[in-house]
């Protein structure tokens, strides 16, 4: 059994320790909106925080993550920042279908973590998830206003 803290709560998980966090997170907790994209860690609809750090779960492997905490887009808006992410997102409308848009919030929210006042350079290189839609303007737009 393995150790994990997920939104503030203790799991206690049997799964192989290579197995991709992503995986863990979905099919063992129940917790899916953490997305599944592409499995290789570059489209990033699977993005969660460790320990506030924007990461792709799908490369995380179960036995790596140890005792650092990890917050879903499940319990994003319980976190200050993520509450203004959220706020932007929603006042905006930056979501067209929405598919990548929880990792789109975990990234941004990673960043303002990490840089509250990002400057477009911070946000470029920070918000490098694909979205098919191609919601990016509205998405740094939305970044901007969270930071603001």
């Amino acid at each position: 059994m393995i150790s994990l803290t997920v939104n503030g709560r203790q799991h206690a998980v049997d799964a192989d320790p290579d197995t991709p966090l992503l995986f863990v997170l979905r099919d063992t907790i129940g917790l899916t909106g953490t997305k599944y994209g592409c499995g290789i860690g570059q489209c990033g609809a699977c993005t969660v925080l460790l320990d506030g750090q924007a990461t792709r779960s799908c490369q995380v492997p179960l036995e790596s993550v140890g005792t650092q905490g990890i917050t879903t887009i499940e319990a994003i808006e319980t976190d200050p920042v993520g509450a203004k992410v959220v706020a932007a997102w929603v006042g905006i409308e930056v979501p067209q279908c929405g598919y990548c848009q929880s990792g789109q919030v975990m990234a941004a929210t990673g960043l303002l973590k990490e840089t509250p006042k990002p400057s477009e350079d911070d946000i470029a290189a920070a918000m490098t998830n694909l979205c098919r839609c191609g919601t990016y303007n509205a998405i740094a737009a939305a970044v901007r206003q969270a930071a603001a």
